[in-house]
């Protein structure tokens, strides 16, 4: 039986072929904008149950993961940038400073409601110092539009990371470990 990923992200698509190669990509459409939570962690899980909920709704005969990444600073969640001055604020705040990247991870199988595990995955990242043309230069690219926190550290933002503490994949969208050690324990892997 495939695994149904429930998310839209190509990274996540990339990194899930690190777990297995038997899956297939389902969406659902999710207003993340509408959801609310006490935290930006509770918020990643909380997107993640949304969307797998979703997905299994429509498949309950089939193992669904979702996934969902916040970017906390501060104790405020940091979003996709819509344009370049959104992502220039962005990369100005998060400057020479240490945030937290949180992915929500939600799985479901075939006769279980609730979820069969839901968690979340915690990763704190080291900004370096930036310039001001350092910043620009970068939010001119294509990279930090589609991403949580306007930026992706596999990509040019990687300059700007002296290290992280937790697990780099997680900061990509998806702990890989994680949630193959999950799969495995629940004998879906």
């Amino acid at each position: 039986m495939a695994i149904i990923l429930a998310s839209k992200s190509p990274r996540r698509r990339q990194l899930m072929q690190l777990v297995t190669q038997n899956f297939v990509v389902e969406t659902a459409e999710v207003d993340e904008h509408a959801v609310q939570a006490a935290n930006p962690a509770q918020l990643a899980l909380k997107l993640a149950q949304l969307k797998a909920a979703a997905v299994f709704g429509a498949s309950p005969g089939s193992v669904v993961v979702g996934c969902d990444t916040v970017v906390e600073l501060d104790g405020a969640a940091l979003g996709k940038p819509a344009n370049q001055a959104e992502a220039i604020a962005m990369l100005t705040a998060l400057a020479g400073r240490v945030h937290l990247v949180h992915t929500g991870v939600c799985i479901y199988q075939p006769g279980t409601n609730p979820p069969a595990a839901a968690f979340t995955e915690t990763t704190g990242v080291e900004f370096a110092p930036l310039t001001p043309a350092d910043i620009v230069a970068y939010a001119k690219t294509d990279e930090p539009y589609d991403k949580a926190g306007g930026y992706g550290i596999q990509g040019a933002a990687a300059r700007f990371i002296p290290r992280i503490n937790g697990c780099y994949y997680n900061v990509m969208g998806l702990p890989v470990a994680a949630l193959y050690n999950t799969l495995v324990r629940l004998g879906i892997l």
